[in-house]
């Protein structure tokens, strides 16, 4: 059941349920690397300010705080940007907290080709697959608010670290809430294609879905919030239902879903596969929605991108 007539930030709900958790689990602990008024903590600041930690700088010595609270039996939840996460304290989460499995879940914003950014900085596209490179690390990237409450309740009871991946921006609802670690969701049922999707994409994978159905084309939509661990069961029995796969991603296409797809499939169920993300370059930071369509994200590209994936089926001419 889906209603993208609502549209939601993630980064409010996270925080949101941040709270939520407060209330349940007297463990959880919240750490900032922003000021207050910038970050989605700041809601759990003000409802458990003995179990606020704000950090005054983003450096590599922050995960290594985050990880000391974990090491004393705390749920630790640190919100930060996507390049602190993975590049500036890229070290000091892979020795910290992945090769100890310490339970420090990293939620970030500022990921992605609809991230805000500094005009002076370049959209961090590289994150997911920086994160999913790394032994012990589970990477989740929700589509909208409602599976960004459900990823959040889902990791507090998932042992080791996470990096979770949202946006500041309003995405519209495209899920009921229902999340497992692991699991994809079928957003759409379908026979003629499959497309996988993650984050803001999600939603413009169903508006294309519905387009082709238009003509005919009956389309397999999969939410791949769960990134790491993924569902292989169910990319390999859509690829043997569907026969081709596009893929969708605010990320570059190098090192992302895409290249999961493609690696998967091809060892296990070869179908034509084609990955509609950031090309091997850096982006500009304009208007996050205008980078969309910019970068070849927008609805025409993957409208072509589906029809030539048809093609090799045999399904059009």
């Amino acid at each position: 059941m889906t209603d993208a007539r609502r549209s939601e930030s993630l980064w409010e709900a996270y925080g949101k349920t941040l709270v939520e958790l407060g209330e349940i689990d007297p463990n959880v602990v919240a750490l900032a690397f922003e000021p207050p008024g910038t970050n989605a903590a700041d809601p759990f600041r003000e409802r458990f300010p003995a179990r606020y930690f704000k950090l005054e700088a983003a450096t590599p010595a922050a995960i290594l705080t985050a990880a000391g609270h974990a090491r004393e039996g705390h749920s630790v939840y640190a919100s930060t940007t996507a390049a602190f996460a993975a590049g500036t304290a890229y070290h000091s989460v892979r020795e910290s907290l992945c090769a100890h499995r310490v339970n420090v879940k990293i939620v970030a914003d500022e990921g992605g080709s609809t991230a805000g950014g500094q005009p002076e900085t370049h959209p961090f596209l590289e994150d997911v697959g920086i994160m999913r490179g790394l032994p012990g690390m589970t990477v989740i990237v929700p589509a909208d608010a409602p599976s960004t409450r459900g990823a959040i309740l889902a990791l507090h009871v998932h042992p080791g670290p996470a990096y979770v991946r949202l946006t500041r921006g309003v995405l519209p609802t495209v899920t009921d809430g229902s999340f497992e670690v692991g699991r994809a969701s079928e957003l759409r049922a379908g026979k003629d294609l499959t497309i996988v999707a993650v984050g803001a994409l999600v939603a413009r994978a169903l508006e294309v879905a519905r387009t082709l159905a238009e003509v005919g084309i009956s389309t397999r939509v999969l939410d791949f919030a769960s990134v790491k661990p993924f569902d292989e069961p169910a990319l390999l029995r859509a690829a043997r239902d569907t026969g081709a796969i596009l893929v969708l991603e605010e990320h570059t296409v190098l090192t992302g879903v895409g290249a999961l797809v493609a690696s998967t499939t091809s060892e296990n169920y070869p179908v034509p596969v084609r990955r509609v993300g950031v090309p091997d370059l850096f982006v500009e930071s304009v208007d996050p929605q205008e980078r969309l369509d910019r970068y070849g994200l927008g609805p025409e590209r993957i409208r072509d991108e589906a029809w030539e994936l048809l093609r090799l089926r045999g399904r059009v001419s």
